[in-house]
C-alpha cells in the first residue's frame, strides 16, 4: 500500500504541477454545463437526467486525455526505465497511477455540485437518479480511464495513445446502444447489450442502483488493469 500511495501522490500532483488539470477542469466544467443548462432551459423541468444523457459523450473526450500521459510520457522522458528497477510491484504502480487519475475526474466531476444545488433551490428534485446519476458518472469514468491507462501503455505517443484510446471506449460504449442491436441477430443482442458500456449506465442514471451494473464496471476496470498490469511485466521482462 505504501508504494501504491507514492505512486499516486507522484501522478496526482503531476497533474496541477502543469496547467493539463485546470485546462481540463475549466474546458469539462464549461462544456458540461453549457449543453445542460441550454437543453434544461427548453425541458423547463427539475432533473438531471440531460446533464448525464450527455456525460459519456463528454467522458469520452475528456478522459483519454487524462490518460494519454500516464505511460506514454514516462517512455518519451525515459524515466519508465527508471521505474522498472524500482522495488515497486507492476501492481503497484498501474494501481497507482490508476487512482490518481480516478481521484482527479472524480474531484473534477464533484465541482458540478452547482448544478443540484441550483434545482434544490428552484424546486423538488428526485434524488434517487441524482445520486444513481453520479455514482455511474464515477464508475463509467473509472472504466474509461482503465482503458485509457492500458492504451498509454501500449502507445510510445501521446497523441496516438488519445485517439485510440477515443476509439477503443467508443467501441465498447455503442456496442450496448440501439443502433447496433438492431443489426444483430436476436441471440446476438443480449451479449451485446450486456457488454457496453452505456447500457449499465443508463440504468443508474435513472436511479435504479443494481449491484450488477456495478459488477460489470468494476470487471471492466479489473480487467484493462490486469492487462496493464500483465503488459508492463512483460516489458520489464523483454
Amino acid at each position: 500500500m505504501r508504494n501504491i500511495f507514492i505512486i499516486f501522490k507522484k501522478e496526482f500532483h503531476a497533474y496541477f504541477n502543469s496547467p493539463i488539470a485546470y485546462v481540463f477542469i475549466i474546458s469539462f466544467l464549461a462544456v458540461s454545463n453549457w449543453l445542460y443548462f441550454r437543453a434544461f432551459f427548453v425541458i423547463g423541468q427539475v432533473q438531471m437526467r440531460e446533464y448525464f444523457y450527455f456525460l459519456p459523450w463528454i467522458f469520452l473526450v475528456f478522459i483519454p486525455a487524462v490518460t494519454m500521459r500516464l505511460w506514454a510520457e514516462e517512455k518519451k522522458m525515459g524515466t519508465i526505465e527508471i521505474l522498472m528497477t524500482l522495488p515497486i510491484r507492476d501492481y503497484e504502480m498501474v494501481m497507482g497511477k490508476f487512482l490518481a487519475s480516478f481521484c482527479f475526474v472524480t474531484a473534477t466531476l464533484s465541482l458540478s455540485f452547482s448544478i443540484p444545488l441550483t434545482l434544490f433551490l428552484l424546486g423538488n428534485v428526485d434524488m434517487g437518479p441524482v445520486i444513481g446519476g453520479y455514482l455511474g458518472a464515477c464508475l463509467l469514468g473509472g472504466a474509461y480511464l482503465s482503458i485509457g491507462l492500458f492504451v498509454s501503455s501500449l502507445a510510445e505517443n501521446q497523441i496516438v495513445s488519445f485517439i485510440i484510446a477515443i476509439i477503443l471506449s467508443f467501441a465498447l460504449f455503442i456496442i450496448g446502444e440501439d443502433i447496433v442491436l438492431l443489426t444483430l441477430t436476436d441471440f446476438l443482442v443480449p451479449l451485446f447489450a450486456f457488454l457496453g458500456l452505456g447500457k449499465h449506465f443508463a440504468s443508474l442514471q435513472r436511479g435504479v442502483i443494481d449491484s450488477r451494473d456495478i459488477i460489470y464496471y468494476l470487471s471492466v476496470m479489473g480487467f484493462f488493469l490486469f492487462l496493464n498490469t500483465r503488459f508492463i511485466a512483460s516489458r520489464k521482462w523483454s
